[in-house]
């Protein structure tokens, strides 16, 4: 038997730098650049990430503000009050993520709960009180939009941020207007008064936009709880109601 010599044990102890080159992976080969194809996928998530919790707040408003008045029967007012909470704690949820490293919470709590509650309710005010002509077919859609329930309101003012270029061609409407548009009278229709004395109805323009446009409207607007009925004919419009509330 060949007899291993003390140089040899020295050498496996201590191995020189070209077998451990020859033993170790180079950091080239530990990690390897991204091709073309999985950076643009890591983009679209990122960005479908960031704008579904950029939208997020909004439809947890409507959808909240619906919620509790069609199914808890909860008063108009109260239930977009009850709406406004829930996003506040949705973007105070955001901000405590985002800013976790910091180490006074309480003041940032403080800061951000009031920073918050002012952004929505003052988003919530604009939409409840101001109509752009823009979003009006004529001035006299203008002049009754505050007879619009005030969850309706504030989804028009929604619906807008994403469709700048929304028309409402109508709101509220008597029996005359029936009558000059050719139409039955329906006493059961929203877009007149309901027993809370607001109209639960809009009509919104369909006509000159692309299928794929008006059929995203639709959905989104079902999504957040609102009920939509499609006219087609030479008024192409959809109809937008808010149900009347069960109890």
């Amino acid at each position: 038997m060949e007899r291993v010599s003390e140089k040899d044990i020295e050498w496996l102890l201590q191995p020189n730098q070209e077998f451990d080159y020859l033993s170790q992976p180079s950091s080239e080969e530990k990690v390897k650049p991204l091709s073309f194809k999985r950076k643009l996928i890591h983009f679209g998530l990122w960005l479908l990430l960031v704008t579904t919790l950029t939208i997020l707040p909004f439809f947890l408003l409507i959808r909240t503000s619906v919620f509790l008045n069609v199914e808890q029967g909860w008063n108009g007012w109260l239930s977009l009050a009850g709406g406004i909470g829930t996003t506040v704690l949705l973007l105070l949820a955001y901000i405590i993520i985002l800013f976790r490293k910091v180490q006074n919470k309480k003041l940032l709590m403080r800061f951000s709960l009031g920073g918050t509650g002012a952004l929505v309710g003052g988003f919530c005010l604009y939409g409840l009180l101001y109509l752009s002509s823009v979003n009006a077919k004529t001035e006299s859609v203008r002049e009754v939009y505050r007879s619009l329930h005030p969850i309706l309101r504030v989804a028009v003012a929604t619906t807008t941020l994403a469709e700048a270029d929304l028309v409402i061609t109508d709101i509220k409407r008597t029996e005359q207007d029936y009558a000059k548009m050719g139409l039955p009278l329906h006493q059961s229709s929203l877009h007149f008064p309901q027993k809370d004395g607001y109209v639960h109805a809009i009509d919104l323009r369909t006509k000159g936009h692309s299928e794929f446009r008006n059929i995203v409207l639709n959905t989104s607007i079902r999504l957040m709880g609102l009920h939509t009925i499609r006219h087609v004919g030479t008024a192409d419009h959809l109809h937008i109601s808010l149900p009347v509330s069960k109890n």
